[in-house]
C-alpha cells in the first residue's frame, strides 16, 4: 500500500511538473518584495512613509509594491472611509506601535520604522526566491467581475509543504483629506485633497492570510482562477466607490499563515490587467495622452491604448479625433486577438489653445461601430531664440515668495528628457521674497518646455510675497515674463534654433488636373513646420498650406486652383518662429476641358494588384508616388500594362503624353 501511494504521488508530482504554463517563468529569481504601510488619513507622518514607499518603488520598478492599509488609531471612518475587515486583520497579525509603520516581506513580527524600509527591501532582493509568480485579470466592464488566473512556480524547495497564496485589490486616485505635518510628499495634493494611492480594497482570497497550495517542491507548476465579483462601493460608513479604471491587482505567496509567529513572503508581483465582453465586437480605448516631450508645432502627437476585450479579432479600426474646429479621421489596420491591445498614434494640426477634445470609433472591421473617449488636447505658443551656434544659455529668474520649499521647476526638450531642474528654495520669515538664478546650457535646433509648480497650488505671489519668474537669452532679452500667480502650475514652449543651419528648396509643382497641384519642397536642417505660400502673378495676396513632411522632402496638395492661370509658389520652414524659404517658381495650370485624350483614356483595375492596365492613344506613360518621385517613365505606342510588382502599397499618379496633350489618373496599389 504504501509503494502505490508513493507512485501515485511521483505521479501527481509528474502531473505539475508537465503542464505548461502562460505567465509565469521557470528561471530561478530572487524575491520579489511586498510593503504593507499601516497608515491612517489622521497621521501627520504617514506623508513621509508614502513618499519614501514611493521611491523604493520608482528605484525598483516591477520589485516592489506598497500597500497601504488604513487601519488603527489613525484610519478615520469620515469620506472617504478606507478602512476593510482584510485591512484590520492583517493589522492585527502584528505588533504596531506607531504610524506609520511597515513590515517587508513579512519578515519582521511588529512594524518597523520607515527609515528601515529600503535596508531590508534590499535585503529581501538580494535572497534568491523558492517560487516565482505571474498572473493575468480580466475583468469585465458590464459584468464588474474580474476572472483572475495565478501562476505559481518552484524553482527549489519550500521549508513548509504548505504555502499560502494570496490575491488582494487594490485601488489608487481616492481624493480625501490627510493630515500633513511637514508637508513631507508635495507630488501628491492636488487643488488641496490629498491622492491616496496603492490602497487596500479587498482580498479575494478566502482568507486574508491567502489560500493553502501543495505541493511546494521543485519543478511544480500551481494553478489557481478567482471568479471575483467587483463590489460598486467598499468602506462603511462613507464608502468610496471602486473604479475599475484606478484598480489593480497584486498576489503574493507566504511561507505560512500569520499566527503567533511570523512568516515571510516568497515574492509577488502585480497582475496583467485586461478587460473582456462576451460581445464578438468590443474595442476598448485607454486614456489618450499628448506626447510628453516638448513640440514646437502646430502638428501635435497623441497616443491611446487599443485593447480587443471581445471575442473576434479586430483587423482594422476607422476613427476620427475633434478638437475645437478641428475633425481628423484615421485608420488603424492590423491584427488583434481577442484579449490582445496594441498602442495607438496619430497626430492632429491644431491652433493655438486648449481643447477638450473627443476620440470617435466609427468602424470596426469595416463595420459601423460607435464608441468615444473624452481627452484633453493643448497647443502651447512657443517664444522663439534665435543663435548662430550650436549651444546657447537660457538664464532662468525665480523670485519665490516666502514659502520657497513649494516652489519647483523643470525643463524637458522634445524627446520628453528632463534637461534642468530648480528648486525647492529657502523659506522666508514674513511676507518677503527671494531671488533664485540659474544658467541653463541647451542645444540649439530643439524645442524646450519650462514648467514651474508650487506643490500648495497658490502660485508665488500676492499674500506671501510678490514673486515672479523670467527667462532670459543669453544677450539679457526677457524671452518669457511670467507673474507668480499661476496657481499650481505654469509652461511655457521656447523653440530654440540656428536658421543658418536650415536650409529649403522648392522643386517643381506637379500638375494634376485643372485645378490642382502638388507641391514638392525639401530641407536641411531641423524646422519646426514646413509648407508653402502661393500665389496668382495677378494677386499679391499669398495664400499658405502646410506640408507632410517624409524624411527630408514634403508635399502639398492643393485643388481649388483657377484653371489657365499662372501662379508662383516657394516651400517655406518655420525655424524658431522666423520662415526660411525656397527660392519661387512659377507653374501655369491646365486650361479647362475634356480632350480627346481623357475622353478615350481607361485605367483599370483600381486599385490595382499586380497589373494596371492602360488603354487608351499615348506615346508615352510616368507614374509618380505621392512625394513627386517618378516610379516609372517609359515610351508606349497605344494600349499598354504597367508592372506593379515593385510598388509598395499607396496612392501613385499615372501621367499619360499624346501629341501635346497630358492626362493625370490617380490610382492606387492595395494586396
Amino acid at each position: 500500500m504504501r509503494k502505490f501511494t508513493l507512485a501515485l504521488m511521483a505521479l501527481l508530482a509528474l502531473t505539475f511538473t508537465v503542464k505548461a504554463q502562460q505567465y509565469v517563468s521557470t528561471e530561478p529569481t530572487n524575491r520579489n518584495v511586498i510593503l504593507e504601510e499601516f497608515t491612517g488619513r489622521g497621521c501627520g507622518y504617514c506623508t513621509d512613509g508614502h513618499r519614501i514607499a514611493n521611491q523604493i518603488m520608482a528605484a525598483n520598478p516591477g520589485r516592489v509594491w506598497a500597500i497601504n492599509i488604513h487601519a488603527g488609531g489613525y484610519a478615520q471612518t469620515s469620506y472617504p472611509n478606507m478602512i476593510t475587515t482584510d485591512g484590520n486583520t492583517i493589522h492585527g497579525g502584528f505588533s504596531i506601535s506607531g504610524y506609520p509603520t511597515g513590515v517587508v516581506n513579512r519578515t519582521t513580527a511588529a512594524g518597523i520604522d520607515r527609515g528601515q524600509w529600503t535596508g531590508q527591501a534590499n535585503t529581501q532582493m538580494n535572497q534568491a526566491s523558492e517560487c516565482n509568480i505571474a498572473g493575468i485579470a480580466m475583468v469585465n466592464p458590464d459584468t464588474r467581475v474580474a476572472t483572475i488566473t495565478v501562476e505559481v512556480y518552484y524553482t527549489s524547495n519550500s521549508l513548509f509543504d504548505e504555502n499560502y497564496l494570496t490575491v488582494a485589490m487594490l485601488q489608487d486616485s481616492i481624493l480625501g483629506s490627510q493630515s500633513d505635518y511637514g508637508n513631507y510628499n508635495p507630488t501628491q495634493w492636488l487643488n488641496g485633497q490629498y491622492v491616496h494611492m496603492h490602497i487596500l480594497r479587498d482580498v479575494i482570497t478566502s482568507s486574508a492570510w491567502g489560500d493553502p497550495i501543495s505541493p511546494t517542491t521543485q519543478g511544480t507548476l500551481i494553478t489557481r482562477t478567482f471568479e471575483y465579483p467587483i463590489p460598486e462601493t467598499i468602506g462603511s460608513p462613507n464608502g468610496v466607490d471602486v473604479d475599475l479604471n484606478n484598480i489593480f491587482f497584486l498576489a503574493w505567496v507566504s511561507e505560512h499563515q500569520q499566527g503567533n509567529a511570523y512568516r515571510p513572503i516568497l515574492t509577488g508581483c502585480e497582475l496583467d490587467k485586461s478587460t473582456m465582453t462576451n460581445e464578438p465586437i468590443y474595442p476598448s480605448m485607454s486614456s489618450v495622452s499628448q506626447s510628453v516631450g516638448a513640440s514646437c508645432s502646430h502638428t501635435q502627437s497623441f497616443s491611446f491604448g487599443l485593447s480587443n476585450i471581445g471575442t473576434n479579432e479586430i483587423t482594422s479600426i476607422h476613427f476620427s479625433a475633434e478638437a475645437g474646429d478641428v475633425t481628423e479621421s484615421f485608420d488603424w489596420n492590423g491584427s488583434l486577438p481577442s484579449g490582445d491591445k496594441t498602442n495607438v498614434e496619430f497626430t492632429m494640426d491644431l491652433p493655438f489653445g486648449n481643447y477638450d477634445a473627443m476620440l470617435n470609433i466609427e468602424e470596426v472591421n469595416g463595420e459601423p461601430y460607435e464608441a468615444h473617449r473624452p481627452f484633453n488636447a493643448e497647443c502651447l505658443e512657443w517664444a522663439g531664440v534665435s543663435v548662430d551656434a550650436d549651444v546657447t544659455t537660457l538664464k532662468v529668474i525665480v523670485v519665490s515668495d516666502a514659502f520657497g520649499e513649494q516652489t519647483t521647476w523643470n525643463i524637458i526638450n522634445s524627446a520628453g528628457e528632463e534637461v534642468a531642474t530648480g528648486g525647492p528654495y529657502q523659506h522666508v520669515i514674513g511676507t518677503g521674497t527671494n531671488v533664485n538664478m540659474e544658467n541653463v546650457e541647451v542645444p540649439v535646433n530643439d524645442c524646450y518646455l519650462f514648467r514651474i509648480y508650487d506643490s500648495n497650488g497658490n502660485g508665488i505671489c500676492c499674500n506671501y510675497g510678490n514673486g515672479y519668474y523670467q527667462i532670459k537669452n543669453a544677450s539679457g532679452t526677457v524671452i518669457i515674463d511670467g507673474d507668480g500667480s499661476f496657481g499650481e502650475e505654469a509652461k511655457h514652449l521656447i523653440s530654440v534654433t540656428n536658421p543658418n543651419a536650415v536650409t529649403v528648396a522648392t522643386v517643381e509643382p506637379r500638375i494634376l488636373g485643372d485645378h490642382e497641384v502638388m507641391f514638392i519642397g525639401t530641407i536641411a536642417g531641423a524646422g519646426d513646420e514646413v509648407g508653402f505660400e502661393y500665389k496668382k502673378l495677378v494677386n499679391p495676396e499669398p495664400m499658405t498650406v502646410m506640408g507632410e513632411l517624409n524624411g527630408d522632402t514634403f508635399t502639398a496638395t492643393v485643388d481649388d486652383l483657377d484653371a489657365g492661370t499662372m501662379y508662383t509658389v516657394k516651400a517655406f520652414a518655420m525655424v524658431g518662429g522666423n520662415k526660411v524659404y525656397g527660392q519661387s517658381i512659377d507653374f501655369h495650370t491646365w486650361f479647362e476641358g475634356v480632350s480627346e485624350l481623357e475622353n478615350t483614356l481607361k485605367v483599370y483595375p483600381n486599385p490595382a494588384n499586380d497589373i494596371l492596365t492602360v488603354e487608351g492613344t499615348m506615346t508615352s506613360i510616368e507614374v509618380y508616388n505621392t512625394v513627386g518621385q517618378c516610379m516609372l517613365s517609359k515610351q508606349v505606342n497605344g494600349n499598354t500594362q504597367i508592372d506593379l510588382s515593385g510598388f509598395n502599397n499607396g496612392i501613385y499618379f499615372l501621367r499619360v503624353y499624346n501629341d501635346g496633350e497630358m492626362v493625370v489618373r490617380k490610382f492606387s496599389v492595395n494586396r
